[in-house]
């Protein structure tokens, strides 16, 4: 069971700097929360698609394919209720609303494709490092990579005890979606047990290894910054600043939107 998005493969987006591929994904939330209107948004979505392309990173959206599908359904109906505009369309759904709904679900679903990007093409190692080489205190920097290792961690737990069940003869399969829901419950009891136990394991490795005992550290992983990374962050950084301009311009925004 393959439960790490790291994709070992050679591409033009793999071959960034790290820290290249965390400004791309903090460019791209600042460039989506800027515009209302779905039709300002379209263009940056086809900028962060054809990055999921060029990364091949489309494997990894189908494998979450399911929670953006939930993502979508509850954004939209979510957005409708809590806005409102003044050309009704029917029930609850005003022209506007809807406008901004589908706005709020690009940027909900397009920011988690963004994600994906990064962790797509970039390994843990390379991500903590590049967060360090930007401002981040290690300590923080090593938090984020920690949790992000207990993820698929915590995953391979779940995956091992449920087949541990399975061959004593538990059915997690038959019913429907609240009783699969319910045969799962109990399951979660040794996955918080296996879970703390070796969070105490890593926490002793690391106090027997002189975690933090030194301020300054040094790094097996060297990075560099290449010519493709100064071009990639010079093309994002005037798509940013257009976006900025745009903007400040007060195109973007839906006339007659009502946000609760």
């Amino acid at each position: 069971m393959n439960i790490d998005f790291f994709l070992d493969i050679d591409t033009i987006i793999h071959r960034l700097d790290g820290r290249t591929k965390i400004l791309l994904f903090l460019f791209s939330f600042l460039a989506l929360v800027l515009f209302e209107d779905p039709l300002y948004i379209l263009p940056i979505a086809l900028l962060i698609l054809l990055q999921n392309t060029l990364a091949r990173a489309w494997v990894n959206i189908w494998r979450i394919r399911f929670l953006l599908l939930i993502l979508t359904i509850s954004s939209v109906i979510m957005w409708n209720v809590f806005a409102s505009g003044e050309t009704h369309l029917f029930w609850f759904v005003d022209l506007e609303s809807l406008q901004y709904s589908l706005a709020r679900t690009m940027l909900i679903l397009l920011m988690i494709i963004s994600g994906m990007n990064l962790l797509s093409t970039t390994r843990n190692e390379e991500l903590v490092l590049a967060m360090i080489k930007l401002g981040l205190p290690y300590r923080v920097g090593f938090a984020i990579s920690t949790s992000l290792r207990m993820v698929p961690t915590i995953s391979s737990s779940i995956y091992t005890i449920s087949q541990a069940q399975r061959s004593r003869g538990l059915d997690l399969e038959s019913g429907n979606i609240l009783e699969r829901i319910k045969k799962y419950i109990p399951l979660l009891i040794p996955v918080f047990i296996s879970t703390i136990r070796g969070t105490n394991v890593f926490g002793m490795a690391l106090e027997s290894k002189g975690f933090g005992a030194r301020e300054d550290r040094t790094f097996y992983l060297k990075m560099e910054m290449a010519k493709r990374d100064f071009i990639t962050l010079a093309f994002s950084t005037a798509v940013v600043i257009f976006c900025l301009y745009i903007n400040f311009l007060d195109y973007g925004n839906i006339a007659g939107l009502t946000k609760f």
